[in-house]
């Protein structure tokens, strides 16, 4: 039996902490401050700019996130892992997909939006944190990665993150939910993630030795880099939209709106890179290459 990876067991645990204080500074400041509620408020808002004319991709894109879609998605993920013979995986990647979804609509349901008279059009509503179908996207594309065979993970992780920024930025053009709830989404998926890694590397703590293969290395630099640059893309978005809080979103430029709206989409697309990329820099530990029998030793005649 091969020694604990304490190592790694203590980075899930410091990641997972990370992002659920992620997840909680979110909510204190983009759902119970007044300054957050406006800078969610304007960038939404900035959605009807583009939306006559990607209406269309947007409406496709939503229809085909769907409980049946996530049923689907989590029996092809754990058909995947099975036929490679990786119990264990498959039972960590489901766990991830369960725990993110149920964890996501428990949320919606207990946290409460005070009206503080920002977005009184949608104060009727209530609270809309987090997104479910950006859930979806971002847990059933982890799950994918953590099944796929090494030489396709940097692929996969690619597309995944690529995904979940889509459908979460599509959320926001479709105007069912602010910046902010697809962040926290992918943060609760961030959450799970750990969850489910340390989960696989638990259950196949007793299963002999492993040959760790290569880390991914290329797509994880590629997200990384990409996801720092949108998020500090999105940081100067929020600076710009500082500067015009006091004004009534009504009377803000064209120009003013989509900052803020594109400052939104790239806050979306970072963390969904940033998230995606924590789990590819483990994946090859977490889903080793090989995993062989523990050697029997046979006790000498007597």
């Amino acid at each position: 039996m091969r020694r604990w990876p304490i190592g790694l067991a203590l980075w899930f645990l410091v990641l997972a902490a990370a992002e659920l204080a992620g997840l909680v500074a979110v909510v204190r400041f983009f759902v119970l401050s007044e300054h957050g509620q406006q800078l969610d408020t304007v960038a939404l808002s900035g959605n009807w700019i583009g939306r006559a004319r990607i209406g269309d991709v947007v409406d496709t894109i939503l229809n085909t996130v769907s409980a049946v879609s996530l049923l689907a998605a989590t029996a092809t993920i754990g058909f995947i892992a099975l036929i490679r013979r990786r119990v264990a995986v498959a039972a960590g990647a489901i766990v991830l997909i369960v725990g993110a979804n149920v964890t996501t609509q428990v949320l919606k349901r207990l946290l409460v939006r005070p009206e503080i008279g920002v977005d009184v059009e949608r104060a009727a509503a209530g609270n809309s944190l987090p997104s479910g179908h950006t859930t979806i996207a971002a847990a059933v594309a982890v799950g994918l990665l953590l099944v796929l065979p090494a030489r396709l993970r940097g692929v996969g992780a690619v597309l995944g993150a690529a995904a979940a920024a889509i459908v979460g930025v599509a959320t926001l053009s479709a105007g069912w939910h602010r910046p902010s709830d697809v962040v926290a989404a992918l943060l609760v998926v961030g959450v799970w993630s750990c969850v489910a890694g340390l989960f696989i590397v638990v259950a196949q703590r007793g299963h002999g030795d492993v040959d760790y293969g290569r880390a991914n290395r290329v797509a994880l630099v590629t997200l990384g880099l990409a996801g720092l640059a949108f998020l500090a893309g999105a940081g100067l978005a929020i600076g710009l939209t500082n500067q015009v809080l006091s004004t009534p979103v009504d009377d803000l430029s064209r120009a003013r709106l989509l900052t803020a709206y594109g400052g939104g989409a790239l806050g979306i697309a970072g963390t969904a890179s940033l998230v995606v990329a924590s789990v590819l820099a483990t994946a090859h530990r977490v889903v080793p290459a090989v995993v062989q029998a523990p050697a029997v030793v046979e006790e000498p005649a007597t």
